[in-house]
């Protein structure tokens, strides 16, 4: 029960095709699964893509007929979650006994369904999503597309011995969101990324040696060829593109702060590791920052975890 086995699933997306991209990350799950892992991790709103138009056409042009259509089709390509969009998903989780994150733009219903949110969903070994975490706070230009979420999905889950969380990207910059998590008893920390090594070999071992805990990093890949040919306004969109737009970087780092494993780069694959729960006692040791490392009566964080709605109907 001290072992745990995961699956850090660097792949690109079949991109802004979420049938297509929702089958790959089926496939990931099968295999991880094949390989025993007790858990398997995605890169951030890899379902169906990260909205990379943004920063390469102009994206905050006012009424511009481009970001409009293109918005409309990422729109048509997100995931809504009570729809049974992610069925498919949690039958293979089920099947496989394997736990998973999974990075989707969701199409919230309880929103109005048209607005997206950057949302990391986690699926239980039995196959039940139990949290969906819409993030906090869309990075810069994302804001052009995905709205701010709430913290209904700042949640914790049990797995073996360890107690799992997670947060997209640049959330895991947001200290009060990291004690959320630690508060709740997390050990074992998840963080997504559209994929970049320059975000996760930093902060990877930063969360760790604060948190005492392991964590593990997932970022997607994207190059110029990932774009399809049918991507409204394709050649808009790649003209000004580097290659690749993002790298990977997934990775994991021990609570005492050293490479379990190293950042990968420029790789597409699965790529899997065990961790040790007595790691996590024994570093808790001379620092635990929610239990003896702490003053609660001093500074408390208070977490509301209602999910936020424009509407409450009384029948």
């Amino acid at each position: 029960m001290n072992m745990l086995s995961i699956g850090l699933a660097q792949i690109s997306p079949i991109w802004l095709n979420k049938e297509l991209t929702r089958e790959k990350i089926r496939s990931y799950i099968e295999e991880a699964g094949s390989h025993g892992c007790d858990l398997v991790v995605f890169g951030e709103g890899l379902l169906p893509g990260y909205p990379f138009w943004l920063g390469l056409t102009h994206g905050a042009d006012f009424n511009s007929k481009m970001q409009k259509e293109i918005h409309a089709h990422y729109v048509r390509n997100s995931i809504q979650v009570e729809a049974g969009e992610l069925d498919i998903l949690c039958e293979a989780a089920k099947k496989n006994k394997i736990a998973a994150y999974v990075g989707i733009i969701e199409r919230a219903k309880n929103r109005g369904g048209h607005s997206l949110y950057c949302s990391l969903v986690y699926i239980s070994k039995e196959g039940e999503i139990k949290s969906v975490h819409r993030k906090l706070m869309p990075t810069y230009e994302e804001r052009l597309a995905w709205s701010p979420g709430d913290g209904h999905g700042l949640q914790v889950h049990s797995l073996k011995e360890f107690t799992v969380g997670g947060l997209n990207c640049w959330e895991n910059w947001m200290p009060l969101a990291r004690t959320s998590l630690y508060g709740q008893g997390e050990d074992l920390h998840v963080a997504v990324w559209p994929g970049s090594v320059r975000n996760t070999e930093d902060i990877t071992r930063f969360i760790a040696k604060e948190a005492r805990s392991f964590v593990v990093s997932v970022g997607a890949l994207m190059t110029v060829k990932d774009f399809p040919s049918d991507t409204p306004y394709r050649d808009e969109i790649v003209k000004n593109a580097v290659d690749p737009l993002t790298d990977g970087g997934s990775c994991i780092a021990g609570p005492d702060g050293e490479w379990v494993l190293k950042p990968v780069v420029e790789k597409e694959g699965l790529f899997t590791a065990s961790i040790d729960f007595n790691r996590v006692l024994e570093e808790r040791q001379n620092l635990d920052v929610a239990g003896h490392y702490s003053r609660p009566d001093v500074t408390r964080l208070i977490l509301n975890r209602e999910r936020q709605s424009t509407l409450k109907t009384i029948e």
